[in-house]
């Protein structure tokens, strides 16, 4: 059994939409999913606003591979087209795995350039990490840390104020 917390984020088309889909095309995985934060764009300023979520997910018979494929079949669900020319540029949806746990509960760790975990930029995300916090209070980012000492005294703390919470939007998770 593996579980596995996954980054949702959106800025072209109808954003919230694509956030459906990427919880409905994970489908029972889905334990929990975070309330829906708008944020301004990050790496690349000329863009839409995000919208943006965490969810966690647990499968038996998942391999962390397995959840970056899932994230990936999420993304092209919702027409996403890659654009190598332009790494942190607008998107229908963008689907991270951010964190992954096996079965003895113990972080996965990957150096892979493919699959990095646990993700190599989350704990400088404020918008991964304030939804992570909705749906984890006392969660800890593998290698860095508990997720609200992240949130407020890490790299990420300049961002938390350009988070909009949007209680409004609500995505539901499937289980």
């Amino acid at each position: 059994m593996t579980r596995a917390v996954l980054s949702l984020g959106s800025n072209l088309g109808d954003r919230l939409a694509h956030l459906r889909t990427a919880v409905a095309t994970l489908g029972d995985a889905v334990l929990v999913v975070s309330g829906v934060y708008e944020t301004p764009p990050w790496g690349d300023a000329d863009q839409p606003a995000y919208l943006n979520a965490v969810l966690l997910a647990q499968d038996e018979a998942a391999t962390p591979r397995d959840w970056l494929e899932r994230a990936r079949a999420a993304e092209l669900a919702a027409g996403r087209v890659r654009d190598p020319q332009r790494r942190f540029g607008p998107r229908t949806l963008d689907v991270d795995v951010i964190a992954v746990w096996g079965d003895d509960d113990e972080p996965v760790l990957s150096d892979d350039p493919e699959l990095t975990l646990p993700h190599p930029r989350a704990h400088l995300r404020a918008f991964v990490l304030r939804p992570w916090i909705d749906i984890q209070p006392y969660g800890r980012l593998p290698g860095h840390g508990w997720l609200t000492d992240l949130l407020t005294a890490g790299p990420a703390a300049d961002d938390v104020l350009d988070l909009r919470a949007r209680p409004e939007l609500a995505l539901e998770s499937t289980a």
